[in-house]
């Protein structure tokens, strides 16, 4: 039996080839003769840039970049195709996961870190960047990441503006003459795993805000700052469509890399799941496990985890999902019908074991994680003429 092990991190808790490497465990277990082969991926989030690294034998660079609150922190990035490409998360520098929980505030954050790792980027020679930007603590509109490369957000009295969201209502002018002259040589692919635009009902500070520590009367002043940032981008010939797919992404990351960088976006999921070689090596599988911390209505918008169960079911492949929560609506707003998730997934299931805590369920997630794939594996046994669980009770009578 040929298996293909999927999954994405299992955020703050497994990173994806963790995961990968529980699931596997289990499946063997359970079915000692199979033919595993295990593929960590991402979505343009967190690990991204490791999973394209590591899947194309590439290798990382370490350094340390300014982090979302201004504290000095150790990023990396890889470079792969002979060190003429790099791959680099926005997460690693400035990421949520850089933050204590108690101290998140997108007003005063900023990606300025994110900026610097694309300058030591270029500094190693790259001229081809793949940027991951999910994962971000910021909602700066990437002011802070495009004046670590030169360019200028000015108040009416011609004064660069400090880093962070709080300060972009005040901005009279944006200046891209500054800009590093190496960027203009450089192609920039961002890979998104979310569609929405920079403002708006949808936008940045509206949708991911509160999970950035934005409280509803931050929400509002988020809005007016990337508003300002958009029409200073506008002023200055730059674009004059703030309303792209991703430019909403990493509190407006999207925005800029795009209408200043030039950046392409592309699926993050799909981009990862070709350099990984996915669509090559599912050929003969009978089985896709794929999983990811929490599952709920966001998966189904272009998540890891559902695109990783379209292209395995387009090829005739059954997709199983091993979650450690799962519910049909948003942390906030939960939903009902679980069968929904049988529209995108052939199994799907909660690893959890009885743990009634969230650092109880961290605690046991790997052992958790590991013992539902091989109770997967068990299943399927059942269903197979002749099949059953291996092991101890082959020998009783």
């Amino acid at each position: 039996m040929k298996i293909i092990i999927a999954p994405d991190s299992f955020k703050g808790n497994m990173s994806a080839w963790e995961a990968c490497q529980a699931i596997q465990e289990g499946v063997l277990r359970a079915e000692p003769g199979a033919e595993v082969t295990a593929l960590p991926l991402a979505d343009g989030g967190e690990g991204t840039a490791r999973a394209l690294t590591l899947a194309a034998g590439g290798r990382f660079v370490r350094t340390v970049v300014t982090g979302p609150l201004g504290d000095p922190v150790d990023a990396e990035f890889g470079l792969i195709h002979g060190g003429k490409t790099a791959v680099l998360d926005l997460a690693s520098a400035s990421g949520i996961e850089r933050v204590p929980r108690e101290k998140l505030n997108p007003l005063k954050a900023a990606s300025t870190g994110t900026g610097e790792l694309i300058a030591a980027a270029l500094d190693a020679g790259a001229r081809d960047l793949v940027i991951g930007i999910g994962g971000s603590a910021t909602n700066d509109g990437g002011m802070g990441m495009l004046a670590a490369l030169g360019f200028r957000l000015l108040d009416p009295a011609g004064r660069p503006l400090p880093p962070g969201a709080e300060n972009l209502a005040g901005a009279a002018r944006f200046d891209p003459s500054g800009a590093d002259p190496r960027l203009k040589e450089t192609a920039i692919t961002v890979a998104c795993d979310v569609t929405n635009p920079l403002l708006g009902p949808r936008g940045a500070s509206a949708v991911f805000g509160p999970q950035k520590g934005a409280s509803p009367g931050m929400i509002q002043t988020l809005e007016t700052g990337l508003a300002r940032l958009g029409q200073c981008w506008i002023d200055a010939g730059l674009t004059d469509n703030l309303e792209q797919p991703g430019d909403g992404a990493a509190g407006g990351a999207g925005a800029a890399l795009r209408v200043c960088l030039g950046a392409a976006v592309e699926s993050g999921a799909l981009l990862v799941m070709r350099h990984s070689g996915f669509f090559e090596k599912i050929r003969g599988a009978a089985l896709v496990i794929t999983g990811e911390g929490m599952t709920d209505s966001q998966t189904a918008g272009g998540k890891l985890c559902s695109v990783v169960a379209r292209e395995s079911r387009r090829a005739g492949i059954p997709a199983a999902l091993l979650s450690g929560g799962l519910t049909a609506g948003t942390p906030d707003t939960p939903g009902e019908d679980l069968s929904v998730l049988f529209t995108m997934f052939d199994y799907a299931v909660s690893i959890s074991t009885g743990e009634t805590s969230l650092e109880g369920m961290i605690r046991m997630s790997r052992r958790d994680l590991s013992f539902a794939a091989e109770n997967l594996i068990r299943a399927m046994a059942l269903r197979t003429p002749g099949g059953g669980p291996r092991g101890p009770r082959e020998e009783l009578p």
